[in-house]
């Protein structure tokens, strides 16, 4: 068993580019630091401690130290690999959230919403690594851990077998975990590669309403929860939710709950 080592490490971290050709064969080989994985482009296999997987894109494998692995490239295979030591992240998340989420290597195939997510935080190491600056450190582990929570959430969703129901299922917690971000119908339908009215009638056919009827819920849910347990100011509670105006936020709320922010407070107060 061979023992391959990654070299220039800076910080304790390295994300480059790994090519392979048409049957291209990547023999059994361990490593003393963590890797993930991520396949841009083409078909192949990795196999992670005896077990096989197919291997393409917006597929991702986690692999932790002296963990052997071996990859076939059926065609042309491109890879990003991000090399990382355990000390290129602080101690609590290093228990809590890498060793926790990953005590063995782990194969991962990811959503559209995953997919979207960890290419972004990857272009951004990808700029981190080539800008360097005073804080570049920071950022590179800041980027590493929502990396590790991108692949963690992955790891424990359920297994749906229907397709529809995984692409509802998928928008409900894209939503869940997003709600406070600028979304529309053309974003999500953009990172589900299909078209808005088409992801409506498959999430309203599961839950009888539109993605965005359900983000307005949630939003509208947690600032109902806000205004009655916190002092928070109004403006504070719309800004936490995602709204970027009062008006927008005071019209929403005033749709789903038939009264003011203010007004609730105080019947909740009461």
């Amino acid at each position: 068993m061979k023992l391959h080592t990654v070299d220039s490490l800076f910080h304790g971290v390295h994300l480059y580019e790994s090519k392979h050709l048409d049957g291209d064969i990547i023999d059994d080989h361990h490593h003393a630091i963590h890797q993930i994985l991520y396949a841009l482009e083409g078909e192949g296999s990795i196999t992670l401690d005896g077990r096989q997987y197919e291997f393409k894109q917006d597929t991702a494998a986690l692999i932790v130290p002296h963990s052997n692995h071996s990859v076939f490239s059926e065609s042309k295979l491109t890879l990003l690999v991000l090399a990382f030591e355990d000390t290129a992240i602080d101690s609590f998340a290093r228990s809590g959230l890498l060793h926790t989420s990953f005590p063995t290597s782990a194969f991962l195939q990811l959503s559209p919403f995953a997919a979207a997510d960890l290419r972004q935080l990857l272009r951004k190491m990808l700029f981190e690594q080539t800008h360097p600056d005073a804080l570049g450190r920071w950022a590179q582990q800041i980027y590493i851990l929502e990396i590790l929570l991108v692949l963690a959430r992955t790891s424990q969703s359920a297994t749906i077998t229907d397709s529809n129901s995984l692409r509802a299922e998928r928008i409900r917690s894209y939503i869940d975990t997003h709600f406070f971000a600028p979304l529309t119908a053309g974003d999500i339908a953009a990172r589900l590669g299909m078209g808005a009215r088409h992801v409506n009638n498959i999430f309203k056919e599961h839950y009888r309403i539109t993605p965005i009827q359900y983000l307005t819920e949630v939003r509208i849910g947690l600032a109902k929860k806000l205004l009655a347990e916190t002092d928070k100011d109004i403006a504070s509670v719309c800004f936490e939710v995602g709204y970027e105006t009062l008006p927008t936020f005071y019209r929403a709320f005033k749709n789903i709950v038939k009264m003011s922010p203010n007004m609730f407070r105080q019947q909740s107060k009461g």
